[in-house]
């Protein structure tokens, strides 16, 4: 992903609200499943992290981005901007490369 299309993406995430968000347990599998679905829906993801989780926001969403096959757009204090395309039909389209 080229600077020019995260700085789109990051355009776009700031007038979504976090769906999901991280807590005490930090990274369980069923927070990854979940996230996992909310991509069925949206190929843009904020997720909030609570200042009782003592993982730090940037490892936290590397690990999701992982297992979720998405792209890390940015993470801005406890907020991260997850971004997966649709494999059929993108409703984001990026600027070009």
């Amino acid at each position: 992903m080229t600077s020019k299309q995260r700085s789109y993406l990051k355009g776009l995430a700031m007038n979504i609200d976090p769906v999901f968000q991280i807590g005490k347990a930090s990274v369980t599998p069923e927070n990854v499943e979940a996230i996992s679905e909310v991509f069925n829906t949206h190929e843009l993801v904020k997720i909030g992290v609570l200042k009782n989780c003592i993982d730090d926001p940037n490892e936290i969403a590397n690990i999701i981005a992982e297992r979720t096959h998405s792209q890390v757009v940015q993470v801005i204090g406890k907020k991260i901007v997850l971004y997966k395309p649709f494999k059929n039909n993108p409703k984001i389209i990026l600027p070009k490369a």
